[in-house]
């Protein structure tokens, strides 16, 4: 009988247990995190980010990239590091999201209370854009019949024109979505993903609509931003902090 339990095990079992046990470790979960930024880091960045050792970090790290969750790279001494792909992206954000109602710790001084409200008010979700700045845009596109979101993400014939005329390109010959909604974990509602996502919030930062803030995800929208937003989607600046 144990046999015959045995045989009949899903064959995926040990490659989940195997994935859920690289995230399960704090110091990993950390760097996952940082890296939804989408940008290569290299492993003293990531220490100091973790609060603990090189040599520790460098441990996690070949752990990560074994398991297929990070990719690697090197320029001259440094090795950096990075997500393997939008796939492990949507992962760490979708537990992130499911986690966050329960993670109730106090911010313990201003500069990291300041931090999360930064956080919380705009930043980047691997390639795309989230927080309220997230759901704003996301809102205004499905307003003006450009985003449907009744069957799922999707752009209406009008929303592909929005696109062409604000110049954001879209590369529609890839395996990727052209939308999928992302549930975002501070806002708890879905925004924007997917090639659609990704090309919008390139073409924000690219063109200065928004700006990289600190050592985080965290972004703001600048003046051009602001008049690109109104006469693009109508949104009002007040809307955009």
């Amino acid at each position: 009988m144990l046999d015959g339990m045995t045989r009949a095990r899903n064959p995926a079992g040990p490659g989940l247990a195997a994935l859920a046990g690289l995230i399960a470790d704090e110091t990993r979960a950390c760097i996952l995190l940082a890296l939804l930024d989408g940008r290569a880091w290299t492993a003293g960045e990531l220490a100091r980010h973790a609060g603990v050792a090189a040599s520790t970090t460098s441990e996690h790290l070949g752990k990560l990239v074994t398991g297929g969750l990070l990719t690697e790279e090197r320029q001259g001494r440094h090795r950096y590091v990075r997500l393997a792909d939008t796939g492990v992206a949507q992962l760490v954000e979708d537990l992130a999201a499911q986690v966050a109602p329960t993670a109730t710790r106090q911010p313990r001084t201003l500069r990291e209370s300041g931090a999360g409200s930064a956080m919380a008010r705009a930043r980047t979700c691997y390639d795309h854009l989230a927080g309220r700045l997230g759901i704003t845009l996301t809102d205004a596109l499905t307003d003006r019949g450009l985003l449907r979101q009744d069957t799922g993400f999707a752009l209406t014939d009008a929303g592909l024109r929005w696109f062409d005329t604000a110049g954001i390109d879209l590369d529609r010959t890839g395996r990727r979505p052209l939308t999928r909604s992302c549930l975002d974990w501070t806002e708890r509602r879905p925004h924007l993903a997917g090639t659609a996502g990704a090309a919008l919030c390139r073409h924000a930062l690219d063109a200065r609509w928004c700006v990289r803030i600190g050592s985080e995800r965290a972004v703001k929208v600048t003046p051009e931003g602001e008049r690109a937003f109104a006469g693009l989607l109508g949104i009002e600046a007040t809307a955009l902090h």
